[in-house]
């Protein structure tokens, strides 16, 4: 049973429960224009298109926490839409006139908000470079977690960020597993998230699980 198993089993939401219980044994499903049609979503401003003939060939992991270390606040979301009270905290200071964004989150109890069509650039690796190749904004997607470079993250992100990249890896095929990486893989010396305490291994280990899976017929799904 993983962890999404468990969780689903254990709310009394149906809706809620039918999803958890969708995303243990299959994919998103994939919506009009870049957007999954079964997850929030937050339209953040902090966009442009991607250059011409570029397509997504680089999944990038993050993590963040606002305040740092706190989760469950809703900052997040403020900050990728450009409602974040920058007066609010001390740390907060540093953000002032920041325009950031991710295609996704996932909070620690495995939901999942979209902010930015998976067909256009998200603002989310800053300088960075790939395999010789610079700005991988322009052919990237990112996933932020809700976390800490040092705090463990919840086995219930792993299990939905495993569904997630399961989805993107078969809408994109240019995507392949070892193009899975950290911001600090791209930006070395100047990010290090999603950090030590991302465990890859097991990451690897449930994306390998869930895309060697045949996927169910929608009425196969439990209620």
């Amino acid at each position: 049973m993983t962890e999404l198993d468990e969780l689903a089993s254990r709310c009394h939401d149906l809706p809620a429960r039918r999803w958890l219980r969708r995303m243990a044994i299959m994919q998103f499903e994939t919506g009009a224009s870049g957007w999954l049609a079964d997850v929030h979503r937050c339209p953040s401003p902090n966009f442009n298109e991607r250059p011409a003939g570029c397509v997504p060939e680089l999944l990038v992991v993050h993590n963040i926490s606002l305040p740092p270390g706190q989760f469950g606040t809703g900052e997040i979301d403020a900050l990728f839409c450009n409602r974040l009270d920058c007066t609010a905290h001390p740390f907060y200071l540093e953000l002032v006139d920041l325009r950031v964004s991710a295609h996704f989150l996932i909070e620690r109890c495995g939901s999942v908000t979209q902010f930015v069509s998976r067909e256009d650039r998200a603002w989310h690796a800053g300088v960075s470079e790939w395999r010789s190749r610079r700005d991988c904004n322009n052919f990237s997607i990112g996933i932020e977690l809700e976390g800490t470079d040092y705090l463990p993250f919840e086995p219930a992100q792993y299990d939905v960020l495993a569904a997630l990249a399961t989805t993107i890896l078969a809408e994109y095929p240019q995507i392949r597993e070892d193009s899975i990486v950290g911001h600090s893989d791209i930006a070395p010396g100047r990010k290090t998230d999603p950090g030590p305490a991302f465990d890859w291994s097991g990451f690897r280990d449930r994306l390998m699980s869930r895309r060697a899976r045949p996927t169910p017929l929608l009425n196969e799904v439990p209620r």
